[in-house]
């Protein structure tokens, strides 16, 4: 599976670096940090990190992070967006997270279980190696909503990355543990849509808490 992303690292940072993408991700690692409310000092694991993209930004909390992911090339590129921080990076696969138990004050996952066919594998292997009383955050793509249908019509034409992907409903990946979690979703808005109807469109989804979001975030805590 790592070998389909040994292309992608730049592809995906620049579609972060358009006025979409900016405004995308930035709504996204909003609703991640206020998932894992990251603080000063802590452990914790980015499991499938990629390139770094919200790796950084959990930095900028004053947490240390360790960024776990099967792809080299994306390390790399993390490894860049992170130096000078207590960031350190491993190549290691989500099912077997080469990590001791209760290593980390919490642990997330960003846009990586959806390449994961058996995701509950990798969620108890995400509680494993948290603390108890720590939170495990996964975001992923949501499969409802317009965004997943399109994506899902890319894969039946062969999109490189999209044939590969697996969508989640919220309800699907809440059970993916036996332990109670909430999940939040956002990008209420469509890729064509202006910027500035966009964050009208996106204020009110969040504010109506809407479940059809684009992007989904599901927060469990490890029972002490």
């Amino acid at each position: 599976m790592a070998e389909i992303f040994d292309d992608w690292p730049e592809k995906y940072d620049q579609w972060f670096e358009t006025p979409m993408g900016r405004l995308i991700k930035g709504y996204e690692s909003k609703l991640v940090l206020r998932m894992l409310t990251p603080d000063p000092g802590e452990v914790i694991l980015d499991a499938g990190c990629g390139t770094g993209i919200f790796t950084a930004d959990i930095l900028k909390t004053g947490a240390r992070v360790v960024g776990l992911d099967l792809a080299l090339a994306m390390l790399r590129r993390a490894l860049t967006k992170c130096t000078g921080r207590t960031f350190q990076f491993v190549i290691g696969d989500m099912q077997r997270l080469p990590f001791g138990d209760a290593s980390f004050h919490k642990a997330v996952s960003i846009t990586a279980i959806e390449f994961i066919q058996d995701a509950r594998i990798a969620v108890k292997e995400l509680f494993r190696v948290t603390k108890p009383g720590g939170f495990i955050v996964v975001a992923t793509l949501n499969s409802l909503g317009p965004w997943a249908q399109r994506r899902k019509e890319a894969a039946k034409k062969g999109h490189p990355l999209f044939r590969h992907t697996i969508f989640r409903s919220p309800d699907e990946i809440k059970g993916l543990s036996p332990v109670e979690g909430i999940v939040k979703t956002a990008i209420h808005f469509e890729k064509h849509d202006d910027p500035d109807i966009a964050s009208k469109i996106e204020n009110s989804g969040s504010a109506r808490g809407l479940n059809t979001g684009a992007f989904l975030a599901a927060r469990w805590v490890k029972p002490g």
